[in-house]
């Protein structure tokens, strides 16, 4: 038996032997009794008996408004987590903008790294997703390379939870900061893929280690693995970078092929379908 049924019975049990024992019965046991001990004894004898009726009437209601269910089972301990949101990716360029890294036509479930934007009053709601076990990032970039970057990363640690941290690269190196701008934060970790959603305001108090968004900055993007809880080297050599700088102002659905898929995009091998083509056209002298 549960501990809350243990302790509803022993307010029923208690109940009336709590109440018999009243200080009129004790003083008139000190007293050795007497024929107006005995008369008031009498007389309030149906009010202690109508007192134990409902005493027990209540706690028996009482234990099934509070520890039964209208089946007769007792509730649950904790009410349930709201599910993760699915990321939607037919609103990209339409009401947020996306930026998809991987397989041509790849979506927020199946793109090696993904990222959305948008904005919401006085903040910018960003989500992102990646195929790894450790961590997913975004950086905020004055140029196109590592160093002196505002970073957001979620990060699967030990305890199956994601967390959305902020970093500053210095160098190759990123920093955990502690002052944290994210807010409304929510993470999950499944099928082998991390994937978060948070806010962070447009504008902040100037500080070195978080942007104003409002201003136009290249994106970073970068994914992990990460042991126990701590951000490792990231998974490519070279992460992928916004082409040109981004504005909160303008979505976008911006695709960007992995390595994988890169191999007839590259100028030299376009090049080299060029001078293939002319040489089979001509043939030879």
């Amino acid at each position: 038996m549960s501990p809350l049924r243990w302790g509803a019975w022993l307010l029923l049990l208690a109940g009336p032997a709590a109440s018999s024992a009243s200080p009129a019965d004790e003083s008139g046991g000190a007293r050795g009794g007497g024929r107006g001990d005995g008369e008031r004894g009498a007389r309030e004898e149906p009010q202690r008996q109508q007192h134990d009726s409902s005493y027990g009437t209540f706690a028996s209601e009482f234990y099934d408004l509070r520890y039964l269910s209208e089946e007769g089972y007792p509730f649950p301990t904790a009410p349930p987590v709201d599910p993760f949101a699915k990321i939607r990716v037919d609103d990209c360029g339409k009401t947020k903008g996306c930026f998809r890294y991987g397989k041509p036509g790849c979506n927020a479930e199946t793109c090696d790294y993904f990222l959305s934007y948008r904005r919401i009053g006085a903040d910018v709601e960003f989500e992102l997703s990646a195929d790894t076990d450790g961590w997913v990032a975004v950086g905020f970039s004055s140029d196109k390379k590592m160093g002196g970057d505002d970073v957001m990363a979620c990060v699967h640690d030990d305890n199956g939870r994601v967390r959305i941290q902020h970093f500053y690269n210095v160098g190759q190196w990123a920093k955990e900061i502690q002052r944290n701008p994210a807010r409304d934060e929510e993470g999950i970790f499944e099928n082998n893929r991390v994937t978060c959603r948070f806010k962070r305001p447009v504008y902040v108090p100037r500080d070195e280690t978080i942007v104003d968004l409002h201003l136009s900055w290249y994106y970073l993007f970068a994914w992990g693995p990460a042991i126990q809880g701590s951000i490792t080297r990231h998974d490519i050599d070279s992460p992928p970078v916004s082409e040109r700088v981004v504005s909160i102002y303008k979505y976008e659905d911006i695709f960007m092929p992995s390595a994988a898929y890169q191999t007839f995009s590259s100028p030299f091998c376009l090049l080299l379908i060029v001078a293939l083509t002319f040489y089979l056209l001509m043939g030879t002298p």
